[in-house]
């Protein structure tokens, strides 16, 4: 079986966690709790004939793209960016810690999930700002850890593209 590290970064409450418990244990609480350091989830998926062994890293929020502990991300072989679609900083904070990412990793594979679909009516960021991130080259994926909604796809996405870029 292929194992795959996959970190999951972004600002403070953007739902990282949430997005990982969601995609492993189909869960979802209205409680929030502020990862410290890091938690490690782990989810088996098949890809084809393929078995993989994704190894999630759920890294504490910062709202400095300085403060990463940039240890954390070594030997990642993908990973999200995690905005809140409601808060609209959150997005500028991910381009940063984007940065900081690939100067440690490398140009891996790599999706900006816009969280919380489910409350696109308060959404702060908008398909302009969609549409300029696709241009700068950043896959943007919207999801909702609350419904699930593209949580699963995404994942699947990841994997596949991490599975592709290794070829």
């Amino acid at each position: 079986m292929i194992s795959k590290k996959i970190c999951m970064i972004g600002a403070f409450a953007v739902g990282k966690t949430s997005l990982v418990e969601q995609y492993v244990r189909s869960i979802f609480s209205d409680r929030y709790l502020s990862t410290v350091g890091v938690k490690i989830s782990k989810k088996e998926c098949r890809l084809g004939e393929r078995e993989v062994n994704l190894v999630l890293w759920d890294m504490e929020g910062k709202d400095e793209y300085n403060e990463i502990n940039v240890s954390y991300l070594r030997g990642a072989m993908g990973f999200f960016l995690v905005a809140d679609g409601t808060r609209k900083d959150t997005l500028h904070t991910a381009q940063l810690i984007r940065l900081l990412a690939l100067d440690v990793v490398g140009n891996v594979p790599h999706y900006l999930l816009l969280n919380k679909a489910d409350l696109l009516e308060g959404w702060q960021v908008t398909e302009d700002d969609i549409t300029q991130l696709e241009l700068q080259g950043l896959h943007v994926l919207k999801t909702s850890a609350k419904t699930g909604e593209g949580v699963e796809d995404a994942f699947m996405k990841l994997a596949e593209a991490m599975l592709a870029f290794q070829s």
